[in-house]
């Protein structure tokens, strides 16, 4: 897990380990354990990137994006998701007139406008029952990734991790609402996938770039990192490579892959 976390450090990312939070040698990024967005950090980002929205607007897009809309955790991650990717319409009154303006989450032309954290473990409490994630990713405060590390590899099968995987989900589902990508790590292996995958479709991402070749000695875990989690790569990705079906009555979330990422 140490190895996985440099990674992040080395592509730009803000790696906190929550044991330093809870020590006060971070600080405090939540008001208590129930809850899965770092209010603080998604306040300022959403400031930095809209400058021209009012404080209102700011407060009705928090008030939105914190307010599960059904009950059903697909339903809710394609609403999420097309406000991720499409900005929020808000609209309020001020002195007897109706104003709109559209708020965006992330700022897809400067990087540098986004907020950048990983967080190991990420822990929550729900319902009296304590969870540890091993590692949650946030863009600008809201949890678009988790990592799902299994530490004895001689047990390990991506059956097992898909399984658990869907009982976070179960017991979780307010963290769930706002995922892009699932990750499953074990040994130096890795697969990514979505809330909607099958064990057999969390496959390993085979190339940074689809056009560098990997060194032999780097791992399948540091090749999906610099691969999917290159800042500008995952905003991309998110936007364009992210497709949700549905099936009578039931979505399916995929993740469109190029043929190089997947195939050595």
């Amino acid at each position: 897990m140490e190895s996985l976390l440099t990674w992040f450090e080395v592509i730009g990312y803000t790696v906190e380990l929550e044991a330093d939070i809870a020590s006060g040698r971070h600080k405090q990024e939540r008001n208590n354990l129930t809850e899965v967005i770092l209010s603080d950090r998604l306040r300022y980002a959403l400031q930095r990137i809209n400058p021209q929205i009012s404080s209102a607007a700011i407060q009705a897009t928090i008030r939105q994006l914190t307010v599960l809309p059904s009950s059903n955790l697909i339903e809710n991650n394609l609403y999420f998701h097309k406000l991720l990717t499409q900005g929020i319409d808000i609209t309020y009154p001020i002195n007897n007139q109706i104003i709109s303006e559209k708020v965006w989450l992330i700022d897809s032309s400067n990087l540098l406008n986004n907020d950048w954290l990983v967080i190991h473990p990420f822990t929550i409490v729900v319902n009296n029952q304590t969870h540890k994630i091993d590692a949650a990713i946030f863009i600008n405060g809201l949890p678009l990734a988790i990592i799902y590390h299994q530490s004895n590899s001689e047990k390990f099968t991506l059956k097992k991790a898909q399984e658990n995987l869907q009982k976070y989900m179960q017991n979780l589902p307010q963290l769930f609402f706002y995922n892009a990508f699932l990750v499953i790590t074990y040994s130096k292996r890795a697969g990514i996938g979505t809330l909607t995958c099958n064990s057999k479709d969390f496959l390993p991402w085979h190339t940074i770039d689809g056009e560098d070749f990997t060194h032999p000695q780097e791992t399948e875990i540091d090749i999906l990192i610099q691969g999917i989690f290159d800042k500008r790569r995952f905003l991309e990705l998110i936007k364009h490579s992210i497709a949700f079906e549905k099936r009578g009555i039931i979505h399916t979330k995929k993740l469109l892959r190029y043929h190089f990422c997947t195939v050595k």
